[in-house]
């Protein structure tokens, strides 16, 4: 089956499996939903009649006959009009209902008494179980009448449009029409596959083919041309050609998003072998392209599907649809990792704000630090897109780490009560008509506190933000760009106001328990001083940092003192989370001097006949660092017929190293990835080659990986932006070539 047709099957059979195994009984064997009955009414003409039991419809275009019979050759297969449907998967299709007639015009040698053919059509059942049966194929003989009709007055009249197999005698050249068929499909809303057919003995020239477009808004990529077959003739001496039939992914850029239908014209030229050459040729075809990405939000047009983004489309939507859309996915991302470091920076400020704080001096403090954040927050992403520059490594370089997790830790003493963390007084006195030394804390200290936050322990890059600062980029829309980002700044913010308010409503005024609060909070202080550090130091140093830490903790929470006898139900809980700290202090402390460096599982290794630290397997990733590297092993990996992946990595990307550890390493996605050139962009020094490498491929950050089949075309319906676990990324990697 080639790889036009398992477009369709995959599809359809997505669109009915779970029903079929559901009700299969309750549907027609296939023969008996499609009937049909052939019969030769002249020796050029098969007549073919169909019937389709109600409730069950085949497509138009997945109708075809093909001789197999060398004394016959086809021509065209004249279809009635079908009805017309548009299919969840396919588009607009056309479609039969209950029966029709078709005629199928050929070409037989005198001597011939029947017709040898195989009739292929495929068809759905519309209501439940909605299914979509697998193609057809069905060999029929059809029984001609005897020698002496009337021969057709040319060839032309008998053939119809495209055939499907060479003439029998003096290899007369076909009309042009039948000699090279041109169809074209949508592969998704970026991209459009082209094919050629042409009979056996001709072929078609690679150099003379060009694809255009009159649509406005629409621009076409480079086609992405499969390996041909070097020809000498004496008309253009060694070319690339191809013979039978090639497949052309073409690529296609919209300045909308809404779904258009482009008007797709090739120009081309061809010959028969050893006899002509045809004058270069033109046609024309409408292709239905579905609602996808406009041309701002696309980096690079690649000739498959993207991925389909809701925000992608906010943006290029109404302002306020594109703020509620941002609103909700920063709303969402409120509950990642990512921002969850922002809870104890809050929780500090108002904690240290001291014993008289009010419910409703608690929502000013937290909404004036979510503002602050949000303001800084939209003025990076928006400086960022319009000087195409990636902030995000900007502040992941050394000493910018190294002078962050300094802060925390100067933060975390001064809960322990080491000293008060304060301006000096000159500067104080200078603030003061402006912070007037309100009770509670100083505005000023909290806004500062909450631009800190978006520039230092901010969300780390994810789809969302990576198209709105891909958006601004390319298409220098500050206003609506910067707009979108402080929505999802706001959305982040908003459950931080609600803890905030919460806390400061149940923190108590005074007493021992504010001080266990404020210990709490420089402990979480230097965890995150540690958490900014992991990425620029060895996991080794991370684990005895986190071990030293922990058993700290364990301390702290009384794990090593006795209990006495009439010690309360919660004195009794905080010991027992002082054993565990204690327990896993000390995995960690024994798992760095054993080598290990994985943080997560630090006895991994530790145990009869595995030596310590021991580490699964890593990727055989071939490393890039241009664009010429990148395009050399794809143009390497097409000529192999293998597909490629590329992945986008940095030392400095928690999320690249989370990929690393969690999905690369899995058997089944090494398992899965064998047959496939692996090439990994190291963009840690974030230097010119790698933002024009990042620039090239539309990477706003990593980790990102970019998937390549075996054609050589991108499969941009499967970019991977963030990580993901190892189950969704095999079923990514096997839809590839899908």
């Amino acid at each position: 089956m080639n790889r036009f047709s398992r477009k369709y099957l995959l599809v359809l059979a997505l669109a009915g499996a779970s029903a079929w195994a559901a009700d299969a009984d309750d549907l027609l064997p296939v023969e008996q939903a499609f009937k049909v009955n052939a019969t030769a009414t002249d020796r050029q003409t098969i007549q073919f009649d169909f019937t389709i039991a109600d409730d069950y419809y085949l497509y138009r275009e997945r109708i075809k006959a093909k001789s197999s019979d060398a004394q016959v050759v086809f021509g065209a297969l004249e279809l009635p009009a079908g009805e017309k449907k548009h299919d969840e998967f396919l588009g607009d299709v056309e479609v039969y209902h209950h029966g029709f007639r078709a005629q199928q015009h050929f070409v037989a040698a005198d001597t011939a008494t029947q017709v040898a053919l195989e009739l292929r059509y495929q068809g759905c059942h519309q209501v439940d179980p909605k299914i979509c049966f697998p193609p057809q194929k069905v060999a029929l003989t059809v029984a001609l009448p005897k020698s002496g009709a009337a021969a057709p007055a040319s060839l032309t009249a008998a053939l119809g449009a495209p055939a499907t197999g060479s003439l029998l005698a003096g290899n007369l050249p076909l009309p042009a029409e039948q000699a090279f068929v041109f169809e074209a499909i949508p592969t998704g809303p970026d991209g459009i596959l082209a094919r050629f057919t042409m009979p056996k003995g001709y072929y078609l020239y690679r150099d003379k083919t060009r694809f255009t477009t009159a649509t406005g808004g629409v621009t076409l990529g480079a086609p992405a041309w499969p390996p041909g077959k070097d020809h000498t003739d004496a008309n253009f001496g060694t070319t690339t050609v191809y013979f039978d039939q090639v497949d052309v992914p073409v690529a296609v850029t919209r300045d909308v998003a809404v779904a258009q239908t482009v008007a797709l014209t090739a120009n081309f030229q061809g010959c028969l072998e050893g006899s002509v050459c045809y004058p270069v040729m033109m046609r024309t075809i409408d292709v239905a392209l579905p609602a996808g990405i406009a041309a701002a939000a696309q980096a690079t047009p690649a000739p498959g599907p993207p991925s389909g983004s809701r925000f992608e489309r906010a943006l290029n939507g109404s302002i306020w649809f594109a703020f509620g859309a941002f609103f909700l996915a920063g709303l969402g991302l409120a509950f990642t990792p990512c921002v969850f470091p922002m809870i104890p920076i809050l929780s500090g400020i108002i904690a240290g704000a001291g014993d008289s704080i009010s419910t409703r001096r608690a929502i000013v403090l937290s909404v004036v630090y979510v503002l602050a954040n949000a303001v800084i927050f939209t003025l990076a992403g928006v400086i960022a897109g319009l000087a195409g520059k990636n902030l995000q490594a900007a502040f992941q370089t050394p000493w910018v780490l190294w002078s962050f997790a300094g802060l925390f830790v100067l933060l975390a003493l001064s809960m322990f009560g080491f000293y008060e963390l304060q301006l000096p007084s000159s500067w104080q006195s200078k603030i003061a008509d402006v912070s007037n030394r309100q009770s509670g804390g100083s505005l000023t200290g909290v806004a500062f506190m909450g631009a800190l936050s978006a520039l230092i322990v901010g969300p780390c890059v994810t789809p969302p933000l990576a198209v709105a600062v891909l958006y601004i980029a390319q298409k220098h829309d500050a206003f609506l760009g910067g707009f979108a980002l402080f929505a999802l700044a706001l959305g982040m913010g908003a459950p931080l106001v609600v803890f905030g308010a919460s806390a400061g409503k149940l923190l108590p005024r005074a007493g021992a328990w504010m001080d266990a609060v404020k210990a709490i909070f420089g402990a979480s202080f230097l965890a995150l001083a540690i958490w900014m550090l992991s990425r620029v130091l060895d996991g080794v140093w991370i684990m005895l940092m986190a071990g030293v830490l922990a058993v700290a903790c364990a301390v702290y929470l009384g794990a090593l003192e006795r209990l006495p006898e009439n010690a309360s139900g919660w004195r009794r809980l905080w010991k027992a989370l002082g054993v565990v700290l204690l327990i896993g202090g000390a995995a960690e402390l024994v798992g760095a001097a054993a080598g290990s460096d994985d943080l997560l599982q630090p006895l991994r290794g530790i145990s009869a006949g595995a030596p310590a630290g021991a580490a699964t397997a890593a990727l055989p990733f071939r490393k890039v660092k241009s664009v010429a590297d990148v395009e050399r092993e794809l143009a390497s990996a097409r000529a192999a017929r293998k597909p490629a992946m590329l992945d986008f990595y940095a030392d400095w990307c928690v999320s690249c190293k989370e990929m690393e550890k969690f999905t690369f390493s899995k058997p089944e996605v090494q398992a899965a990835l064998a047959g496939f050139v692996l090439l990994q962009a190291d963009v840690t020094a974030n230097d010119d080659a790698d933002q024009a490498l990042m620039r090239r491929y539309g990477i706003v950050a990593p980790p990102d990986t970019l998937f390549f089949g075996a054609d050589g075309a991108e499969r941009h319906a499967l970019q991977l932006t963030g990580p993901e676990d190892a189950g969704k990324f095999v079923q990514r990697i096997r839809a590839v070539e899908n």
